[in-house]
Formats: C-alpha cells, structure tokens, sequence
C-alpha cells in the first residue's frame, strides 16, 4: 500500500517543474495578442481580414477619403472649365471639327461635357457599375454616328482625356495627384469600350437594314417588278453605275445566310466586282457588275457556292435590265438537269435547248430568232442541208446523196450555216441545238400556216 507520505510529493514537483494549465494560459494570453497585431499589420490597408482594421490602416483610409473627397470638390468647380478648354483644343488641332456645321458641333459639345460629368460622378462612386455609353452619348442625337466616323470619334475622347491628363495638377488635391491619374486611365478605358459598343450597335444595325433593303432589290429583280425605286434602293447600298451586268445563280450552301453574304462581297471585293446578293429560299442570287468576261466574273464567286450546276445569265447595259438576266439564269437553273455533263458555271444561253423543253417561252422565242429564222432568210437550201444532214447522223456523204449534190456543197452549206448561226453542225452539242431550234421553227411556221 502507497504509504501517506508520498502524496505531498506531487504538490512539490508542480512547484518545482511543471506548471499548471491555467498559469500556461495567462502567460502565453500576450503572446498571441502580440501575434493577432503582427498579422493585422502585415495585411494591406483597407484590405479585409479576420480581424478588425488597425488603427494605422484606418488612419491611412481616412487620408485617402479625404483626399478623394477634396479632389471630387475641386472637380465638380473645374467640369465647365475642362470642357471648355477640350472643345477650344479640338477647335484648334482638329481640321474635320472647324469644317462642320453648327449643329454638329453643338452635339459634339455636349458630348464632351457629358464625358467630364460622367467621369465626375464615376469619381465619386467608383464601386457602382455606371452605364458610361448611356451617360455620354445619350445626350447627343442617334444622327451623330453617321454625322462623324469612328476615327473622329476617337480623335474627339483622345483630346477630351488629353485636357483631363494636362489638368490634374491642378484638379487634384495635393498629394492625391497619382490617384487622380489612375482614375483617368481607367475611365479613358471604360469610354473607349463605350464609344466601340455605340459604333458597333450603329454598324450592326445599319447592317441589318442594308442587308433587308438588299435581298428587296434582289427579289425584285428577280421577280420582274424592277422600277426606278429599284435603282434608288441599289445606290443607297453603294451601287455605281457598271456598263455590264448579269445574274449569277445557284444553289446556296447550308448555314447562316449572313455569312454568305458577307463570303460574296469579299469576292466581289478582291475581284473588283459590284455585287447585290441575297438568299432566296434555297438559292444564292448574286447580281455582279463589271467589264470582267461573264464566266470568269462567275468563278471568282463560284467558291460561296453550294455544290450543283451555277448558272450565268446573259449580260445586260443596266440593272433595271437586269430582270431579263435573272429570269435566264433562273430558268437555267431549273433546266440544268436535263444536262449533266454542263460545265460549271454554264450560261444561260447554252441551255437554250433545254430551257425551251423545260417550258420556257424566252428560250423558244431566242431559238427561233437566232437560228430559225436567220437561216430561213438565207435561203431554202441552207434550211434543207441542214434538215438532211442531221437525219442522215451528221454524214457529208449520205447528205449529198439524199440531196443529190456534190459533199463539198454540202460542206460549204454548213460553213454557211455556222456563220449564219454561231452554231457548227459538225459539234455534238451545236447540232442538239440546231435540231430543236428547227424542230420550233417549224411548229412556229405550222401555226402559222393553220
């Protein structure tokens, strides 16, 4: 059994040795406080932490307050004067500024003194989001982005910022000049993104009802209700007056409509073309004009489109012409299936003959024309050379044989016919042409009779 006198020993060595826990907690109680106020003073001012703000960090917040608060007051004085002294500098430095009228420069005035005000209440309340673009170009009219373009617009806030900048040392209180500075900066930012979003706005919705006026014009031609308002229509959207125009049509690929378009004008661009485009239904209709050949006018926009046969309609002196142009190229569109074999882009004229078994009245009329009626004119014997060597499988003997003549009459015949024509009997597909066109020639001449 543990005797008595062994229990005083404990009392003994917490004396001696180790403490008991509540001295450890008075001793190292100022240990940690001095450490709370080390991490305290090792944070930035004004930046938050666990604790509350020491009293150096809200010293120094108290010094900046004051400081913004006298450089908001010396602002809110110097906002007429800083708007003057930016006007009197784009009067003086910028050229395009002196030659407006009255009226604009009066809006452009406002601008500026909507910009130093806006940047006045921006300094005051830097946290809260400000609407810059609403505060400074909402005093001016919606005119005005078509009254100055985006570089003048640019040189008008470069300025502005410029008198801002030279102004500082005397807006600012003393001491808060840095500050002042970095306001600046940053707001000469905010405007910046302010004045693109306006233009961008204005381009986008500019674009949009250049885009609608556009495929109106196109419409028109192609549906033949062409008129003068037509003509006023296309020299709103830029067109000039090219000596040469036709319609080329095709397939339009799948995808945003917008960005064909926008694919053919910069073809047109890059080939020095005048174009008007637009996307009916499942077509792309591009009206092109320029002094270019039309099939080499036609490639350089053949890439925008979708895969299948791109037709050429037959050029014409103006765009009010231009309907007899789009009503070929649709027409050929439509017969295109008729010639597998057609080249790629093919014109509207070398699918006469089938545009004509399609229906089409134009292309039976031009056949009869141009090739029926020249060679009925010429003379009987060129009309029946010409029957007799197409029945006869395109031989010079069996022709002359069947019209008892010598085969270098009938050569010559059809050297006579190709120059009459345009068509050479002896080419496949010439001979398919002139066998329809006297097939409609005389079916013409049968009616007539009857």
């Amino acid at each position: 059994m543990p005797s008595a006198s062994a229990k005083p020993d404990k009392p003994a060595d917490r004396s001696s040795g180790e403490r008991s826990s509540p001295e450890r907690s008075a001793e190292k109680a100022p240990e940690k406080k001095a450490a709370r106020r080390s991490a305290a003073s090792a944070r930035p001012a004004g930046v938050p932490g666990r604790g509350r703000m020491t009293a150096e960090e809200r010293r120094l917040a108290a010094e900046r307050a004051e400081l913004r608060a006298a450089t908001l007051k010396r602002l809110e004085k110097s906002a007429g004067k800083l708007a003057s002294a930016a006007i009197a500098r784009m009067d003086d430095q910028l050229a395009w500024y002196r030659r407006m009228p009255p009226e604009h420069r009066s809006w452009i005035g406002l601008v500026a003194q909507a910009g130093i005000a806006a940047f006045t209440e921006w300094y005051r309340h830097p946290e809260a989001p400000q609407a810059i673009s609403t505060d400074v170009f909402g005093t001016a009219p919606r005119e005005l982005t078509r009254a100055i373009t985006l570089r003048q617009t640019v040189e008008l806030i470069r300025t502005t910022i410029e008198v801002m900048e030279e102004a500082i040392g005397e807006v600012a209180a003393p001491g808060d000049e840095a500050g002042m500075r970095e306001s600046v900066l940053v707001y000469a930012r905010e405007i910046a993104f302010a004045t693109a979003q306006v233009y961008a706005q204005a381009a986008e919705a500019r674009g949009a009802w250049d885009a609608r006026l556009e495929a109106l014009v196109v419409n028109s031609l192609l549906s033949g209700d062409a008129d003068e308002g037509v003509l006023s229509r296309a020299a709103a959207l830029g067109w000039g007056q090219p000596s040469q125009v036709r319609v080329v049509m095709g397939s339009a690929p799948d995808g945003d409509s917008e960005l064909v378009v926008e694919a053919i004008r910069r073809a047109a661009r890059y080939a020095k073309l005048h174009v008007l485009t637009g996307v009916l239904g499942r077509r792309l209709v591009v009206v092109v004009g320029g002094d270019k050949e039309p099939v080499h006018a036609a490639r350089a926009l053949i890439g925008q489109f979708a895969p299948g046969p791109v037709v050429v309609g037959p050029t014409v002196g103006d765009l009010l012409s231009a309907t007899r142009s789009a009503h070929a190229a649709a027409q050929g569109l439509k017969a295109c299936a008729a010639w597998p074999d057609a080249p790629r882009p093919v014109l509207a004229d070398d699918l006469l003959p089938e545009r004509a078994l399609a229906g089409d009245e134009v292309a039976r009329r031009q056949l009869v024309e141009e090739i029926y009626t020249p060679l009925e004119e010429a003379g009987s014997a060129l009309l029946e050379t010409l029957s007799v060597y197409l029945e006869q499988a395109s031989s010079l003997e069996g022709a002359a044989r069947m019209l008892f003549v010598h085969p270098n009459t009938v050569r010559y015949r059809l050297r006579r016919v190709t120059d009459v024509t345009g068509y050479a009997p002896s080419d496949v597909r010439s001979a398919f042409t002139l066998r329809i066109a006297l097939a409609l020639g005389r079916l013409g001449s049968g009616s007539d009779q009857g």
